[in-house]
C-alpha cells in the first residue's frame, strides 16, 4: 500500500497536463460529424447531469456555456429520471459529467433523457462505460486512471473536455481556450505563494466558507467538498452575493473565509464587498487569484481550473497534518452508487 496521500499528490501533479491535452485534442473528426448531425444550433436549453465533484465541474461549465452561447444551462437532478417519471427533454442537450460513467442514477438519467427526446453528450473518463454507451456522443476527459478516492485531475479534465465541446459549438471561443491551455501548461508545478499560511489557517479552523462567483462559485463548491471528504472539516460554498444575507451572521463566531477570485473584472466589486464585510466582522480571510502565480488571459472556466489546481495541495497537506489519509477517506469509495 502506498504512503498516505501519495496517490492524490501524483494525480494533482498530472492535472494541468491533462487539462492542456484535453483542450488541445478537442473534438475528433468522427465526433464532429456526430455533433453536427445533432443540430445543436436548434437547441433551446442545456442541462448538466452529475454528482459530487463532477457536478461542481458542471457548474463551472454552465457559466461558461451560458456566457458564450446565450442559452440557458442548469443542473438537472438525476432523481428526476432515476426515481421519478422524467420530463420532456425535446430540444435540449444534456451533458452528463462522470469520472466512472457507471453510477446507477446517472446511467438511468442518461437513458431517460435520451428516451424523452433529448440529446445526450457524455464527458466521461472511463471508455466503454454504461453512460458512454448510452450517450449520442462521448467526449473523453482524458485523465487516465485515477486511483485516489478524491477526484482531482478528472475534475480539471472535465472542465477541459467541456471547454473543448464549447470550442466546437462556438468557434470564436476556441482560440481563447487554446491560449488558456498553453498558459496553464506553463504553470505546471507552480504552488500558490501563500500555501503555508492558508494551510496553517485551515488547521486552526472549525468552519470554513469558500466564496466565489460565476465559474469561481463552481470551484468553491468543489473545494468545499474536498475539505469535507479528505479533512472531515465543515466547509460550505457560497456565492459572494448570497453569502451577504443570512450566512454572514456566522462571522460572529470564529470563521475562515477562502475567496476564489477568477479575476473577472465584472466580479471584483462583489468579491471586494464580501471580503470587506467578513474582515469587518473579524473573520480570517484569504483570497486566491490566478494573478498570484502570474496567470493572465484565461477564460473564466480555465481560471477556475487553475484555482482548483492551486487549492488541491492545500487540502492534501491539511489532511496529512491532521493524521488522515486523503487517498482513502474512511467512509467513501471511488464510485458512489446512488439512485
Amino acid at each position: 500500500m502506498t504512503e498516505p496521500g501519495a496517490l492524490m499528490r501524483t494525480e494533482i501533479a498530472e492535472a494541468l497536463g491533462v487539462f492542456a491535452r484535453t483542450v488541445a485534442n478537442g473534438v475528433s473528426p468522427a465526433a464532429r460529424k456526430i455533433l453536427a448531425s445533432l443540430l445543436p444550433g436548434q437547441t433551446r436549453a442545456f442541462y448538466t447531469i452529475a454528482r459530487g465533484s463532477s457536478d461542481a465541474a458542471a457548474n463551472i461549465l454552465s457559466y461558461e456555456f451560458m456566457r458564450e452561447l446565450g442559452k440557458p444551462m442548469t443542473s438537472l437532478p438525476p432523481s428526476i429520471f432515476s426515481l421519478g417519471q422524467g420530463v420532456d427533454m425535446s430540444g435540449s442537450i444534456s451533458i452528463v459529467v462522470s469520472q466512472s460513467g457507471a453510477s446507477e442514477d446517472l446511467v438511468r438519467s442518461a437513458k431517460g433523457a435520451r428516451a424523452s427526446g433529448g440529446t445526450v453528450i457524455g464527458l466521461i473518463n472511463q471508455p466503454g462505460s454504461p453512460i458512454a454507451v448510452t450517450a449520442h456522443l462521448t467526449l473523453p476527459i482524458g485523465a487516465g486512471p485515477e486511483l485516489a478516492v478524491p477526484a482531482t485531475k478528472s475534475v480539471i479534465g472535465s472542465i477541459a473536455a467541456g471547454m473543448a465541446l464549447l470550442s466546437e459549438l462556438r468557434p470564436a471561443y476556441a482560440t481563447r481556450a487554446a491560449t488558456s491551455a498553453r498558459e496553464l501548461s506553463e504553470l505546471d508545478g507552480t504552488p500558490h505563494p501563500d500555501a503555508k499560511a492558508i494551510t496553517s489557517a485551515l488547521l486552526r479552523a472549525d468552519h470554513v466558507y469558500i466564496i466565489g462567483r460565476d465559474t469561481g462559485f463552481g470551484a468553491a463548491q468543489e473545494l468545499a467538498l474536498k475539505l469535507k471528504e479528505t479533512c472531515a472539516l465543515h466547509a460550505e460554498a457560497y456565492s459572494s452575493s448570497e453569502v451577504l444575507h443570512g450566512p454572514l451572521q456566522l462571522a460572529t463566531n470564529p470563521l475562515l473565509i477562502l475567496i476564489l477570485d477568477t479575476g473577472q473584472a465584472d466580479l471584483q466589486a462583489s468579491l471586494d464587498t464580501a471580503e470587506s464585510r467578513f474582515r469587518a466582522n473579524g473573520a480570517t480571510v484569504h483570497r486566491l487569484r490566478p494573478a498570484d502565480v502570474g496567470a493572465k488571459d484565461l477564460t473564466p472556466a480555465a481560471a477556475a481550473a487553475l484555482l482548483l489546481y492551486l487549492a488541491y495541495p492545500l487540502v492534501l497537506n491539511t489532511a496529512l497534518a491532521l493524521g488522515l489519509d486523503p487517498d482513502r477517506p474512511a467512509t467513501l469509495s471511488k464510485v458512489t452508487q446512488t439512485t
